[in-house]
């Protein structure tokens, strides 16, 4: 008998409904020579501290840190779950061979792995890995199944992920707790993820606080009836040295078109007040954009906060939902790439798209382009992009939220095989001669600047409509390529200038979007897509992890919702201001610790060597702390924080 593992009941009626598995049991489905049997999520876990000695039940800072010699696991304690795994044990007993259908991903082998080991399980395994739960890629994936050894080093990474939270997360917690709660039953936790995300809130927080406006002037004219804005103005102020100098440049490309003092700006004005406006130059730049990249699991986190507000939680049950439901592609991905062999199937998954043949017509009868920015197989390793399978959605019963999460997919499917937008840019600089006249000399004129942007041909743009203009960002990108009037060089004539006091303003505060981006780019922040995605090696975290560790921070009362802004408690800023140690709270440090987990999965490092660093640096950890005398006292976390 060959004995088939899912990760949740429903996905092994799938799979047992394709083998011809048809006989239901209690905990199982049999037939055909298969018995189809399933987790929920995690049965297992590592095992605590009290399990391996029992002077660590009580939290005693003596007993830091705690380091097993080796990990063990343990079912986790739930009457349903032992029901559950005294079935999967007799089945995986009695097997001939076992196929292990999990997730195909870190955690999911994980959770597989571990029930196998508890089972005692003695006969060949096979991996089953699919990116999709259509009955064709069931089939497919049951005609190419695979040694359970190929996947080898993702159990590996997945475990030293485990053991490392373990390891810090234990110590850490009880030793922060120890050394700075301020009574008892508060519990400090410090975590290898969510310390270093708490980090980046606080320092956007403190870099907010601290923040010292600054006043500034523009000064802008109306010349038929559009706003030209100055240029810049130069500044009487002599640089000492080079560096001073190119501090200045650097200084002057950001505050471009700013004036600083009051003063200067008056003089500005009165100096073109009843002067004409005359159009010195007219340019236009023809352009090209191609279409936004296929969703990842952070990105559609990402734009799902911006459109909708969803929380990255609330997205990665719909986008999961909808895998479940046959409708997407597999959903914890980081890669915004196709493999090259997804490319001849993807006139079939266009054909299946039901709700949008009006936008999928025109692709129709013509060679789909394949483009590298879409298909490139060098960027996919264990799952491609987050795409759909084909499935008609009109067919299943889907809620709001996963309607528009699917539509958000299912449009950058479809826009990627449009031609690129084109636009042209259109920029017009006029001047005017000022009435002043400074040192005997007279003052060059001051130039005005403006810029328009016309779409010539839509392109992919047809494909989103008026969706695009849902987001603040596309509102404001929306007002920018309003066309300008038609304007000749040398034409002139009356214009009204008018001098505007405005203010710097302070960083904004994190949204989900924007820390998801920061946790994805370790702190750093990109717009460039290339760059951000060389940046992902050392990102925080997994994209299946994130949205749960902010779930965790704002349930542990150290960050709170205020709509869509992410604020820390006082209790969250007292934690990170009382820890010294940068290998807790920093990004960077956080993101190399993931480079090297990912290394693992690729054999490019040593899982022990990975273990032993995590053991030593624990160890430091405990030593640097347990010198500190400040008697230092951490608010309890109150819901008015």
């Amino acid at each position: 008998m060959i004995v088939c593992i899912a990760e949740k009941p429903s996905v092994a009626k799938d799979i047992a409904k394709v083998l011809g598995a048809t006989q239901s049991h209690d905990g199982y489905m049999e037939g055909n020579g298969y018995q189809v049997t399933w987790t929920f999520g995690h049965l297992c876990t590592l095992k605590e501290p009290h399990d391996y000695y029992l002077d660590w039940k009580p939290w005693d800072i003596n007993y830091l840190p705690m380091i097993p010699q080796r990990f063990g696991i343990k079912l986790i304690p739930n009457q349903g779950y032992e029901k559950q795994f005294a079935t999967i044990e007799r089945l995986m007993q009695a097997a001939d061979s076992i196929i292990n259908c999990g997730d195909a991903g870190q955690e999911g082998e994980l959770i597989q792995r571990w029930v196998m080991q508890k089972a005692r399980v003695k006969c060949p395994v096979q991996r089953l890995w699919i990116s999709s739960m259509t009955e064709e890629a069931i089939r497919e994936g049951f005609a190419n199944l695979k040694p359970q050894d190929d996947y080898q080093s993702l159990y590996e990474a997945g475990l030293c992920r485990a053991i490392g939270d373990w390891l810090l997360g234990m110590n850490a917690t009880r030793l922060y707790t120890l050394k700075y709660r301020q009574g008892q039953g508060q519990v400090l936790s410090v975590g290898r993820v969510q310390t270093p995300t708490l980090a980046l809130i606080v320092k956007r927080q403190s870099d907010i606080k601290n923040f010292k406006p600054e006043k500034y002037w523009v000064l802008s004219t109306l010349y038929r009836d559009t706003l030209f804005t100055l240029e810049e103005i130069k500044e009487k102020k002599e640089v000492e040295s080079t560096k001073e100098k190119t501090k200045s440049e650097e200084d002057n490309k950001r505050t471009k078109g700013r004036i600083k003092s009051e003063k200067d700006g008056k003089a500005a004005l009165e100096s073109i007040i009843g002067k004409e406006f005359e159009i010195k130059e007219v340019s236009q730049k023809n352009g090209t954009e191609a279409p936004p990249r296929l969703f990842d699991l952070t990105s559609l986190q990402v734009e799902c906060n911006k459109k909708f507000s969803f929380s990255a939680d609330e997205t990665l049950k719909h986008i999961q939902s909808l895998y479940e439901k046959k409708l997407t592609t597999y959903p914890r991905v980081d890669t915004t790439y196709l493999s090259d062999d997804i490319y001849g199937k993807c006139p079939g998954i266009l054909q299946g798209l039901a709700p949008y043949a009006a936008l999928i017509q025109p692709l129709m009868g013509t060679k789909l382009p394949k483009s590298k920015k879409v298909f490139d197989s060098s960027k996919v390793t264990d799952h491609h992009a987050i795409i759909p399978t084909g499935v008609n959605p009109s067919n299943g019963d889907l809620t709001l939220a996963e309607k528009r999460v699917y539509d958000l997919v299912a449009r950058r499917f479809i826009a990627v095989f449009y031609p690129d937008c084109k636009f042209s840019t259109t920029t017009v600089v006029g001047a005017v001669e000022p009435n002043q006249v400074e040192d005997g000399k007279k003052q060059k004129p001051l130039k005005f600047k403006t810029s328009g942007k016309q779409i010539l041909e839509e392109g992919w743009r047809a494909v989103f409509g008026s969706l695009r203009n849902m987001g603040e960002e596309e509102k404001k990108e929306a007002d920018e390529e309003k066309p300008l009037p038609e304007f000749q060089v040398g034409e002139n004539g009356p214009h009204k200038p008018t001098l505007t006091q405005k203010r710097t303003t302070p960083p904004k505060p994190y949204t989900e979007a924007t820390l998801l981006r920061a946790m994805e780019t370790a702190g750093e922040f990109v717009e460039d897509e290339e760059l951000r995605d060389a940046l992902k090696e050392n990102g925080i975290g997994r994209p299946s992890t994130r949205a749960s560790i902010i779930e965790t921070l704002v349930k542990r009362g150290y960050i709170r919702k205020e709509r869509k802004n992410l604020i820390a408690t006082t209790t969250g800023i007292e934690l990170i201001d009382v820890i010294h140690e940068e290998l807790l709270k920093s990004a960077e440090l956080t993101g190399q610790w993931e480079k090297k987990l990912r290394e693992i999965e690729l054999h490019k490092y040593d899982a022990r060597q990975f273990i032993d660093e995590l053991k030593q640096m624990v160890t430091q950890i405990v030593q640097q702390v347990m010198l500190d005398t400040s008697n230092r006292r951490i608010s309890k976390v109150t819901s008015d924080q």
